[in-house]
């Protein structure tokens, strides 16, 4: 199937283990902490990370590596680089020019060949060798051209990468507002939590017009319509068709699914399962939501049934593990029954409200200044911190910028403090607030802090000049001249 190029590209990193797939992994998503798969039905040996790469956002997949110990290259052992594979749009097999060729490099080849997957052959440490003489044997894998790179210092990291991105073209803007006819929502959550009965309640609601829109690749299926005049776009990552060979859950959750839905939606709705309270990897997707920047609204399913108790026991728990997310509604749902679902339409239509209206600076100023009156920043070496104004840097998620003196000294609870107080005021429910502080000190000033002994000497020095101005100046006699005497 033709590739959605509204779709982030995903590029999977194979090779044998120790060749530096982790180092360039991490050194493409800055991180020494990437985000690791550890959701139920996958093992820890794919890793998946989000990055920034020459201006474009990728999502990354590294792997454990396929050590040519297991019989044959479909094996049980290297099986979880063979999904990453299947996953990915284009894979950089990397190999080790320190150790040479190796016959697995040669298994990993032939297996890349017959997959049909666009290739990028990358030859690593190559720092302090013969350059012609260590990437020479690496030619018969016959995988066309060799890009050297050394990830650890990064050297030929960003040739290989405007290589890579050259087969992924720019996203087309007028095909996207020709696709996107409203509010995008994405349906995200664990398996069987009730994603795609909820998609097909929502979809059979009455007064909803369907557009028949084709699914992209890796089976996310795009539906567009219509709903009391407004035009909605579900994502469901899960597939609303049923599929004939479904081997495991990872085919029915996919994280590369997940992250993609989330960076192109809008609105992300994520549905939970009330029956087994809130599960640690509820609370992994829900920050990856938050850390997107996405509007979010939280849909509790399968309430319908629970008993009193156990419908308290779920409410405590919630206002217990989710109050970093004070800002979002939370709703009790049958997806099966349809109680409820009408009203995610209400925190959706808000939430999107709340993260792409234009703010201007008249009155994010006004904002700033009338939470200084009320609560001025804190002191930072004798001098008050000083916000000077506000004004808007972006959209889903909203971003305040905020210019003054000193800003970078600014604490965590008075960050905080701005932001209820700009979610108050401009009345954002629904979506994380992200805020930028900018420096206002004079540029032809001191870059840096004066030390106690440089004041002193400062202001020795200024008495000094200021004595020697006036005795030089002072010639004229500004006292009254006393009367001559007479003799």
């Amino acid at each position: 199937m033709e590739r959605n190029k509204d779709m982030v590209p995903v590029i999977a990193l194979v090779g044998r283990p120790n060749v530096g797939k982790s180092t360039l992994f991490n050194r493409l998503t800055k991180t020494r902490d990437a985000l690791v798969a550890d959701y139920a039905g996958l093992t820890r040996d794919r890793k998946y990370g989000e990055a920034k790469v020459l201006d474009r956002n990728v999502i990354l997949i590294d792997t454990g590596g396929i050590t040519g110990d297991e019989a044959g290259i479909d094996s049980a052992m290297a099986e979880q680089s063979l999904l990453a594979i299947e996953e990915a749009d284009a894979v950089l097999f990397i190999v080790d020019c320190r150790a040479g060729l190796m016959a697995v490099d040669m298994e990993i080849a032939n297996h890349l060949r017959i997959n049909s997957k666009k290739v990028f052959l990358v030859a690593n440490k190559i720092d302090g060798q013969n350059y012609d003489m260590v990437t020479a044997p690496f030619y018969e894998l016959g995988l066309g051209e060799l890009f050297p790179t050394t990830a650890t210092h990064g050297r030929g990291v960003k040739t290989l990468m405007e290589s890579v991105l050259e087969d992924f073209p720019e996203e087309d803007q007028d095909a996207n507002k020709a696709v996107a006819t409203g509010i995008k929502m994405a349906i995200v959550g664990r398996p069987n939590v009730g994603k795609s009965t909820l998609v097909n309640r929502m979809l059979g609601e009455e007064r909803v017009v369907v557009y028949d829109q084709p699914g992209t690749t890796r089976d996310s299926i795009y539906i567009n319509y219509e709903r009391e005049g407004q035009g909605y776009t579900i994502i469901d990552t899960a597939g609303i068709r049923r599929r004939k060979n479904v081997r495991e859950v990872v085919e029915k959750f996919s994280i590369v699914k997940t992250l993609q839905a989330i960076d192109d939606a809008h609105v992300v709705i994520l549905v939970m399962d009330a029956t087994e309270n809130v599960v640690e990897q509820d609370l992994h997707l829900m920050g990856q939501v938050i850390e997107s920047g996405r509007a979010l609204v939280v849909a509790l399913n399968k309430w319908d049934g629970l008993d009193t108790e156990h419908k308290d026991r779920v409410k405590s728990e919630l206002e217990r593990r989710l109050k970093f997310i004070d800002f979002a509604n939370i709703h009790f749902i049958s997806a099966l029954h349809g109680t409820g679902v009408g009203h995610l339409y209400e925190s959706v239509e808000e939430a999107y409200r709340a993260a792409t209206d234009k703010l201007t600076t008249n009155h994010l100023t006004r904002i700033l200044e009338d939470a200084v009156s009320v609560h001025q920043p804190p002191m930072h070496n004798t001098h008050r911190i000083k916000l000077r104004y506000a004004h808007s840097g972006g959209h889903n998620p909203p971003i305040i910028v905020i210019h003054g003196n000193q800003v970078d000294k600014l604490p965590g609870h008075y960050v905080k403090y701005l932001e209820k107080t700009f979610r108050r005021a401009l009345d954002l429910h629904g979506t994380p607030i992200r805020f930028q502080f900018k420096s206002s000190e004079n540029p032809y000033g001191k870059t840096k802090q004066l030390t106690d002994r440089e004041r002193s000497k400062k202001r020795n020095l200024s008495k000094l000049v200021s004595k020697r101005s006036k005795k030089n100046t002072g010639r004229v006699n500004t006292k009254p001249s006393k009367p001559p005497k007479h003799r």
